[in-house]
């Protein structure tokens, strides 16, 4: 994940934005968020994309926290875009500069956009999971090869909770997913990154990667145990009731230093945070670890 700066473009970016947001609130269209600004900037990026893929446009759907619940100011903006076949040559050449643009728009959401181009029938599919996609990284400008959406859990939430932008309705695309299916992947991130966050933890000390790998561990454990996709402030209340007191403290901490990613990423971790929030990664694996073998 990269988290860039935000710059205010010239005033002429401004008028563009607000005649958007006019322009789609006089078209009926369904208001996918509560924040006018946000559904401006997905406006542009759906009808940008539409006039680029043609025919080869399905549909595009938020999901992450905008379609789990429990999403503000702060939160990414993921979404998909669903495509009948792989992208060409000239429509990735033109998805980047597409994408390009919309990163300048004034919205700081524009900054904040993040998804992935899913071909029809992987995104169908769940044994199609790991290929790599075209994908926008959060904070980027351009379109990148990369597995990052092509996950079971990124295919539950759009069947179960996508919220739909354009075109059909996302339980359609998508073939239902076994829980225990779910439950098999969280299991295999929780030990697998959490084997790589305490093999290479200077990787990881700054105060945004601190406070997220808190949060994004309580939310997996969450999902574990109940066996759906919750947010991350599900995650957080649910781990403070059930995972320990002693944790409660680091976890409030985690989720007050949310705001400001691009200013938390280049500073360092509190130490003593730090450690503690390496001592909580060990905790929730040997939590998992056990949960499962009683499943099993």
């Amino acid at each position: 994940m990269r988290i860039r700066w935000t710059f205010l473009p010239p005033n002429h970016k401004v008028r563009r934005l607000h005649n958007l947001r006019r322009c789609m609130e006089s078209k009926n269209r369904v208001i996918p968020t509560p924040y006018p600004e946000l559904n401006s900037v997905l406006e542009v990026l759906v009808d940008s994309a539409r006039n680029i893929l043609g025919a080869n446009f399905v549909g595009a759907y938020l999901q992450g926290s905008f379609a789990v619940g429990d999403f503000d100011l702060h939160s990414d903006v993921d979404f998909i875009i669903v495509i009948a076949e792989e992208l060409s040559d000239n429509q990735v050449d033109a998805l980047q500069v597409m994408h390009e643009r919309i990163y300048c728009l004034v919205s700081p959401w524009a900054q904040h956009l993040e998804g992935s181009y899913f071909p029809k029938k992987v995104l169908r599919d769940h044994v199609e999971r790991g290929k790599k996609l075209w994908y926008l990284d959060h904070g980027a400008r351009s379109l990148i090869k990369s597995e990052h959406c092509n996950t079971i859990v990124v295919r539950w939430v759009v069947r179960e909770k996508g919220v739909l932008l354009a075109g059909p309705p996302p339980i359609t695309l998508v073939d239902p997913i076994p829980v225990e299916l779910l439950r098999r992947e969280i299991m295999e991130v929780i030990t697998g990154w959490g084997q790589e966050i305490i093999a290479n933890p200077d990787r990881y000390n700054n105060h945004f990667y601190q406070t997220f790998i808190v949060l994004n561990y309580c939310r997996m454990l969450h999902d574990l145990y109940t066996g759906f996709p919750g947010s991350k402030l599900a995650g957080a209340e649910w781990a403070k009731a059930n995972v320990g007191p002693s944790w409660s403290a680091l976890i409030d901490r985690a989720w007050d230093g949310r705001p400001n990613p691009a200013c938390s990423v280049r500073r360092p971790a509190d130490p003593e945070d730090f450690e503690s929030t390496l001592k909580f990664v060990k905790h929730v694996i040997e939590e998992s670890v056990h949960y499962s073998s009683q499943r099993a």
